[in-house]
């Protein structure tokens, strides 16, 4: 009951302003980097390759530059498929502070306030989750093929465990700090694990799962508060 509590009261403050600000400065940030990323690794391809190259028994070949262009463009935007997510989902980590306040502010106003995450912090934060989130989903990439069948459930139980820790000790930390927030993760592993679950499953869904950063951090706060707001 405590995650769809949680996650039922996540859903009813989408439509607070500080959470659509949160997710356009996600999107927004996302898809500049990969719109980036894409145009950089197409010009060193090219770069790399030549306008032209001269093969055995074949002689000079001028297009083999511009096909390892559009191979490229295309192999980006497959990779993109699977890093749109974890991507968007780093970025936006770079700001769930706020979303996790907005959910305080309204369901919680009788809390003191706390300090913000300083900048960098958070951007050390942000690029630790990115990297292990791009590692781990590279890796689950050789598990889906080895493992077909099980691949979706492979897909939620990594991506729960992942989204599961950072969103729980991102909204248990603001008030508990870094040790703190561990201790309570590890009291109430099995929860957190599967509320993240049910954070990866619409993963699969193009779009909405955009929203997950979001929802994952208000659904989180909420469920930090009942399982150890009391305490602390």
């Amino acid at each position: 009951m405590i995650i769809l509590n949680s996650f039922f009261a996540a859903l009813g403050q989408m439509g607070d302003p500080r959470f659509r600000k949160v997710l356009f400065l996600g999107v927004g940030l996302t898809l500049a980097l990969l719109v980036g990323t894409t145009f950089g690794f197409v010009w060193l391809v090219q770069f790399l390759v030549g306008p032209s190259v001269t093969l055995p028994w074949i002689g000079e070949v001028t297009w083999l530059g511009d096909a390892a262009g559009y191979s490229s463009v295309l192999l980006m935007m497959v990779l993109s498929v699977f890093l749109m997510v974890p991507v968007a989902s780093a970025f936006t980590s770079m700001f769930l502070d706020e979303v996790a306040q907005a959910v305080e502010d309204r369901h919680y106003p009788h809390l003191p306030p706390v300090p913000g995450v300083p900048f960098a912090e958070g951007l050390k934060d942000s690029l630790s989750f990115l990297g292990v989130l791009i590692a781990a989903n590279l890796v689950a990439l050789i598990l889906y093929v080895i493992f077909a069948p099980l691949a979706p459930f492979i897909f939620w139980a990594l991506n729960g465990f992942l989204l599961g820790r950072e969103y729980f000790t991102l909204a248990a930390m603001r008030r508990l700090g870094r040790d703190g927030a561990r201790k309570l993760r590890s009291k109430h592993s099995i929860t957190i694990w599967m509320a993240g679950i049910l954070m990866a499953v619409p993963l699969s869904v193009p779009l909405v799962n955009l929203l997950i950063p979001i929802i994952g951090a208000a659904t989180f706060t909420h469920i930090y508060h009942q399982v150890g707001g009391r305490s602390s």
